[in-house]
């Protein structure tokens, strides 16, 4: 669980950073490809990403250990971790609520620490490793084509689409068995990961630049939080302590209410934040 926090500090810091980038990047034409090339001249773009990494790594060693559904509930609390960072680095106020929902985050990753087992016994099975691939490739498909799309259901689908993307690596961290050079490259988990996680920071970026940051950022929880808890429920084995289901799924809901109420902190504001840089 610790490095399923650890992750989340990284992730959520990396947010802060990210969003600024994204709106300074956002002046001029393309489409969404464009826009990330922008963003990537961008010192804080860069920096967001160098924590990415880092916590992609807490990440993947915190798959191996717990259950995929603390894994999620605790990546989706990187949002208490971004509005704290935001009220410290760039003077966002937060309001008591926001404030209560940070602690009610913290009370639901408690519970799920208290509850959850050791992650699940199962190996994935061909045909689950092909469907994450699959979904990979459409998520893929919504962020080169999406960012077209207009209407007040854009935001929502681009925060789906990389929520969704978010989820397929954290599934498919689990379905890769070895680290062979031999059996990495013939394993279809493999490019699930890496088309998965390209597609999903797309179209991240995409929302953090346009639309409704907090529609947008709600729908990323949502798709990166319930649907990989119940692949590695259903398919994998995942598992709670003898006698502690009902706190793991009570501590998981509170944890994703809780990040839900922080949804706006998907973009920190930057109205107080210095101009970005080119590098």
């Amino acid at each position: 669980m610790v490095c399923a926090l650890g992750a989340a500090v990284c992730f959520g810091t990396a947010t802060v950073l990210q969003a600024v980038a994204a709106r300074t990047a956002g002046t001029g034409g393309g489409g969404e490809a464009a826009l990330l090339l922008r963003a990537l001249r961008q010192w804080r773009y860069l920096a967001g990403l160098a924590l990415d990494g880092l916590g992609f790594l807490f990440q993947i060693a915190a798959l191996r250990s717990i259950p995929i559904y603390a894994v999620a509930a605790a990546l989706a609390s990187s949002l208490a971790v971004t509005g704290v960072v935001a009220a410290r680095l760039l003077q966002v106020r937060l309001s008591g609520t926001e404030w209560g929902a940070v602690a009610v985050v913290c009370a639901g990753l408690a519970m799920l620490g208290l509850a959850s087992g050791a992650e699940g016994d199962r190996h994935g099975s061909t045909a689950l490793k092909y469907a994450m691939l699959a979904i990979a490739v459409v998520v893929l498909l919504l962020g080169l084509f999406g960012g077209r799309w207009s209407g007040r259901g854009r935001a929502l689908v681009l925060g789906l689409g990389a929520g969704f993307g978010f989820g397929v690596v954290e599934v498919s961290v689990r379905l890769i068995d070895s680290l062979a050079p031999s059996e990495l490259l013939t394993n279809p988990a493999t490019y699930a990961l890496v088309i998965g996680g390209g597609a999903a920071f797309l179209l991240l970026t995409s929302a953090l630049q346009r639309g409704s940051v907090t529609t947008a950022t709600a729908g990323m929880v949502i798709g990166e939080t319930i649907g990989p808890a119940a692949v590695g429920v259903v398919w994998l084995g995942d598992r709670t302590r003898d006698g502690l289901a009902w706190l793991a799924v009570l501590g998981f809901l509170i944890a994703v209410a809780g990040a839900l109420a922080l949804a706006r902190f998907g973009e920190a504001p930057t109205t107080d934040a210095p101009t970005a840089e080119t590098a």
